[in-house]
């Protein structure tokens, strides 16, 4: 879309724009900038930025997370209809303030290895193979500085964080993620590294290392993190990374189990094997996208949450989850190809419970076409568990789900007239038979005999859906389960956030992450 833009005279436009130059100074310098830069990808720094929004704003600080271009599948739409990161949005949450796009303004969502789909302030502009959007990636600077100024005549504190490692060498001097944007913000920055993957002082000592003097001197501490076993035994550790690495250790985290919504593919609840009574099983799929709408189900020990990659690891769960997906046909054709297709109808044939969300959805239907290329082209017949079909379109729905379980068949019957919320993020336009059970309203999703389908994330989100299937998971095994701890997920997360901010409370020296951004211990709450 053009926009007309109408000539003024120089000297008015030089006069806003020093005025509006100024102002933005006058931001900066009242708001605090700490970033947090990883030794690698999955370092933790998401968690730890998350940890210290929760910090800073139980502190009384009004505080709001940042992170320019974010790499992920999991995303979320805000109450304006935009997309953004999922874990921006969860280190908003953590700062108690509604997630605004500007606190991610570029997500990249990968579509294939050497491809991606690039939104930009919310709105997807399109497909950019990796060569043609690093030739253009600078030319979102101004983007991501007007979303940072933003956030910065609002807020006291902004926790940045950065994306991978700083010194990939090959990219630095195109960095709008790291040092590079620590520069243009005037960011302190503290290095996380993962001591439970091993290497932590080539992690740390070689990251340090490969920084120039003046991207050294912006690192006031350097943090370890997912330490596992006795600190004590770590003491020797920390003398040798000041030692060699001339920086504080600003703290040694020790693992924690909490509950958070996980980014992307390297989420560890990818590796979960054990089934529960109650089990569920997800199909993790090659492209698999937004894929935490199982994680209220965590609530309850006595509920096991499998993601399968293989028939063999299939097994017999009480309910298989497929979940959404960038690429639709390419990963139904991996369904087939591996047998999970064929397994998948036969669990349906048994009665079990078949739960289909965004691309899921349109997996379990007749057939899934792509005349537009909007993913990878080409047509795909479906499960064929439930009458719909699907054409994938160039245009992408981002919405707020506000409606209810308008029907249900089978062993969710009860779900029907609940309310449920949640969001909607698809390429897809799905045509449903006529006389098919509507599942969730405004055509959003069907469901057939134990078969169901919806468009909406988070439908298992509130109490009220989570107990119904809880309950008939535990029935169909001949148990029960007490439900009466159940809450909405939201309040559930609330509780994670605060043990988090404890545990890093604990572990961090938070006196100096404060002076750090010139906040003295007096000052701090």
């Amino acid at each position: 879309m053009k926009t007309k833009i109408t000539a003024r005279p120089r000297q008015e436009s030089n006069a806003e724009g020093n005025a509006a130059a100024a102002q933005n100074t006058e931001n900066r310098r009242r708001c605090k900038v700490l970033m947090i830069q990883g030794t690698m990808s999955n370092a933790g720094k998401s968690v730890i930025a998350a940890g210290l929004c929760r910090i800073f704003h139980q502190d009384g600080y009004k505080t709001a997370p940042f992170k320019s271009q974010n790499m992920a599948l999991n995303s979320c739409v805000t109450e304006e209809g935009l997309e953004m990161g999922r874990a921006q949005v969860m280190q908003a949450e953590c700062a108690g303030i509604a997630p605004r796009v500007c606190m991610n303004p570029i997500l990249l969502k990968p579509t294939d290895d050497r491809g991606s789909q690039v939104i930009v302030n919310g709105k997807a502009i399109g497909n950019m193979r990796a060569a043609e959007y690093f030739r253009k990636k600078k030319s979102f600077l101004p983007d991501i500085l007007a979303a940072f100024e933003e956030l910065a005549k609002e807020n006291d504190i902004i926790v940045v964080e950065g994306a991978g490692s700083p010194v990939e060498m090959n990219l630095k001097k195109d960095d709008i993620v790291n040092m590079g944007l620590a520069e243009l913000l005037d960011a302190q920055v503290f290095l996380v590294g993962d001591i439970d993957r091993g290497g932590i002082f080539a992690q740390i000592l070689g990251t340090l290392d490969l920084l120039t003097d003046e991207e050294r001197a912006r690192v006031r501490g350097v943090i370890v993190n997912k330490f596992r076993g006795d600190a004590s035994l770590f003491e020797d550790g920390i003398r040798i990374l000041e030692e060699r690495g001339r920086t504080k250790v600003t703290g040694v985290v020790p693992w924690l189990e909490v509950h958070l919504d996980d980014e992307d593919s390297l989420s560890g609840r990818f590796q979960r094997r054990a089934a529960a009574d109650a089990d569920i099983a997800v199909i993790r799929l090659p492209h698999i996208s937004n894929f935490t709408d199982p994680d209220t189900f965590e609530q309850l020990t006595e509920i096991s949450i499998r993601y399968v990659s293989s028939p063999e690891e299939l097994g017999s769960p009480g309910m298989i989850i497929l979940p959404g997906s960038k690429n639709t046909i390419g990963d139904l054709r991996w369904m087939k190809e591996n047998g999970l297709a064929d397994r998948i109808r036969e669990e349906a044939k048994a009665g079990r419970i078949i739960f289909g969300i965004c691309g899921g959805y349109q997996m379990l239907g007749r057939s899934v076409s792509d005349p537009e290329h909007a993913e990878c082209g080409g047509s795909e017949e479906g499960l064929g568990l439930l009458p719909v079909d699907t054409v994938l379109a160039g245009s992408k729905v981002t919405t707020v789900f506000k409606g209810k379980i308008t029907g249900a068949t089978g062993a969710l019957r009860e779900l029907a007239g609940k309310e449920a919320g949640g969001y909607e993020i698809h390429m897809g336009v799905t045509t449903v038979d006529e006389g098919t059970t509507e599942f969730t309203s405004g055509g959003t999703g069907c469901c057939r005999d134990d078969v169901y389908g919806t468009y909406v994330h988070g439908i298992f989100d509130r109490k009220e859906i989570l107990e119904v299937v809880v309950q008939k998971l535990f029935a169909a095994k001949g148990k029960q389960v007490r439900t009466d701890g159940l809450t909405d997920y939201a309040a559930y997360k609330e509780t994670q956030y605060d043990l988090l901010a404890d545990h890093l409370r604990r572990n961090l020296n938070m006196k100096e992450i404060y002076e750090s951004l010139g906040i003295g211990k007096d000052d701090a709450g």
